[in-house]
């Protein structure tokens, strides 16, 4: 990722004009950047374009946030961007709350036997509890003074002035406006033109998080709690990813299984829907009973149906002055281990390309983004 940017210190220069720039409003200063959406993708926005130079506002609906979720992975190619944004200190702080293990192991279903060892680099990078990184994110747009604005929900867009309309009603004008509301973005669906729906990749995942001394007088699974470890059972249609974090103070596991198609239809699409542990016990017969009986004892879990959503024929607005970002444009399935490495990714390309080619071709800019991670991903040829 350090070649591609540096190699993007080349100025751009628009060769049509994309957009009439007369119609913009002359009072707002062309720096200035609305971010909607404070999760990781739009902290990453936050840094990267105050990086820039930008003016930066962030605006959130929730009015506070918790500790949601459970694993998450943070790539280097990621940690390097936070790095130049954040210091050495961000850095650190975020490596320091991912699994420390070099390694981790596949192992056979029925006896664990282990089939392969590869670096956790090469997998998934630092496997850490989404919430612990997404504290670090938030608190490094702050440490760069940039304003997130919580209890702040954006209802409705002009982007013919451009503008943002909060459920107060207040009416914000701005230059650019970065969709980075997630996977049920609303300003996506003002990109589209029309609400686009979840598919379903025929996969659902059972996923538990508790304290690792939950386990304290369960012998079988005694060397998955003692230190930091990451593991998967291969099985049939099916895999369980076992996480040890924090020296085994905390203990997360995966089961990822191919669902009937009746199943199928009575699962929905959410983070909160609560899984049924006797399934999860028939889903694991036959299985090694060391990670077995881990699982056994756990209190309870979710269960997340897998979806995925159809690559969107633009990231950009009809005006050129919203563009989406992340998860509101390119949502990754979460067995990918991926998104929030890549949400960071378009962040410093979006920065780059803003800085680049300059207030007279914002539209220019926000375009080049998706053809740009389009093209590098090998989905669009140009």
């Amino acid at each position: 990722m350090d070649h591609d940017l540096a190699a993007a210190e080349q100025p751009l220069k628009a060769t049509s004009p994309l957009f009439d720039h007369s119609s913009q409003p002359t009072h707002i200063s062309p720096s200035a950047v609305t971010v909607i959406g404070a999760g990781l993708g739009g902290c990453a926005c936050a840094l990267a374009l105050k990086a820039q130079g930008f003016d930066v506002t962030v605006y959130e609906r929730l009015r506070h946030f918790k500790r949601l979720g459970d694993s998450l992975g943070l790539g280097e190619n990621a940690l390097k961007l936070l790095r130049r944004w954040g210091g050495q200190d961000l850095y650190d702080r975020l490596v320091k709350i991912g699994n420390q293990a070099p390694n981790m192991q596949i192992r056979r279903w029925h006896d664990g036997l282990i089939l392969a060892q590869q670096p956790l680099m090469d997998m998934a990078g630092y496997i850490g509890h989404r919430g612990d990184y997404h504290e670090v994110f938030l608190q490094a747009v702050r440490d760069a003074n940039v304003p997130i604005l919580m209890d702040h929900e954006v209802v409705a867009f002009n982007e013919d002035k451009p503008s943002i309309v909060l459920a107060s009603g207040e009416e914000i004008a701005t230059d650019i406006i970065v969709g980075a509301d997630g996977i049920k973005s609303r300003a996506r669906e003002l990109v589209l033109g029309f609400k686009d729906h979840p598919r379903s990749s025929g996969y659902s995942c059972f996923r538990a998080y508790f304290p690792g001394s939950h386990l304290a007088n369960t012998p079988l699974c005694a060397e998955f709690v003692k230190e930091d470890c990451v593991n998967i059972w291969i099985g049939d249609d099916t895999h369980v990813v076992q996480n040890t974090l924090r020296g085994g103070e905390e203990f997360n596991w995966i089961l990822t299984r191919k669902i009937s198609e009746e199943k199928d239809m009575g699962i929905t699409e959410s983070w909160f829907q609560e899984g049924d542990l006797e399934e999860v016990w028939r889903c694991i017969d036959g299985l090694d009973e060391r990670i077995g009986a881990a699982i056994r004892r756990t209190p309870g879990c979710l269960d997340w149906k897998i979806c995925y959503r159809e690559p969107l024929p633009t990231w950009v607005s009809r005006s050129h002055r919203i563009v989406l970002l992340g998860d509101s444009c390119h949502p990754h399935l979460p067995t990918s281990a991926q998104g929030a490495s890549q949400a960071t990714e378009s962040a410093a390309v979006l920065a780059i390309c803003l800085k680049l080619a300059g207030k007279d071709d914002i539209p220019l800019a926000v375009s080049l983004p998706s053809t740009t991670r389009f093209s590098l991903s090998g989905r669009l040829t140009l």
